[in-house]
């Protein structure tokens, strides 16, 4: 969970698909990809931020680029991977990848650029050290790009 830098050291959890998330081809909607890089997303944050740390600062996404390669169909789960990128200001960018246990190569990948708020202003803030502590990821240079 923390030092999550690389698809090695990535937050991970197991996902299977509802009825909903399957369309009229019988995989999973390509939306879906998109929720569960968010949910994902969200569950890291929720998992090494402390209270006081989700109540100060709130994150929205100011981009999203996805490759999907292989369709989950109706029984198959998969294992979602997130792991953080470079950090510029009050962005970081965030990996997701998405695919069958055992898999070569991932069902979905996605590549998030997150912005931190203020959760009071509204304002964009820099990504501090406090969070970066609190993902792992202090002292990890290159991560940071200023």
């Amino acid at each position: 969970m923390r030092g999550c830098v690389s698809f090695d050291t990535a937050f991970a959890c197991e996902i299977a698909p509802e009825t909903a998330d399957f369309d009229e081809l019988g995989h999973v909607n390509n939306a879906v990809y998109l929720k569960w890089a968010q949910q994902i997303a969200v569950a890291h944050w929720g998992a090494v931020a402390t209270a006081k740390m989700k109540s100060k600062w709130l994150w929205i996404v100011l981009r999203h680029e996805i490759d999907y390669r292989d369709a989950i169909l109706p029984g198959d789960t998969v294992i979602a991977r997130t792991w953080l990128g470079k950090v510029d200001g009050p962005r970081f960018d965030r990996f997701v990848d998405i695919r069958k246990p055992g898999a070569e190569r991932p069902a979905a990948a996605v590549k998030s650029t997150w912005v931190l708020i203020d959760a009071q202003t509204r304002r964009p803030k820099r990504v501090g050290n406090e969070i970066l502590a609190a993902f792992g990821v202090e002292g990890y240079s290159a991560l940071r790009t200023d």
